[in-house]
């Protein structure tokens, strides 16, 4: 995408790359995607440890990851009758970190 890895960080985004860009962004607007992320940032898990970890529904869970995978922030690797799901590489990682780090930026609400 866009940043000092691609040498493209001094240019305007591409239509293509705010398009793709939004959709990611879009996504990470769940706050049930994010504790999803947050939560495969420890360990690859299964729709069933994410769900009783998170305390949602499997159907919930599963509809979530779908649409992570589909956007390459997840993968998932079988295991038999399971999926392992797992961040999809350091960068998905590193996007969450610093989103993380923000809030301790902003000013507290109350």
């Amino acid at each position: 995408m866009v940043g000092a890895a691609t040498g493209r960080e001094s240019s305007p985004l591409s239509v293509a790359d705010a398009d793709r860009l939004a959709e990611i962004m879009q996504a990470l607007g769940s706050s049930v995607r994010l504790r999803i992320l947050s939560a495969l940032r420890y360990r690859p898990s299964t729709v069933t440890e994410l769900s009783e970890l998170l305390q949602i529904g499997q159907t919930t869970a599963s509809n979530h990851l779908r649409l992570l995978r589909h956007l390459s922030l997840v993968s998932g690797s079988r295991d038999g009758r399971h999926i392992h799901y797992s961040l999809f590489d350091d960068h998905v990682s590193e996007l969450l970190d610093e989103a993380i780090g923000h809030l301790e930026h902003l000013p507290t609400r109350g």
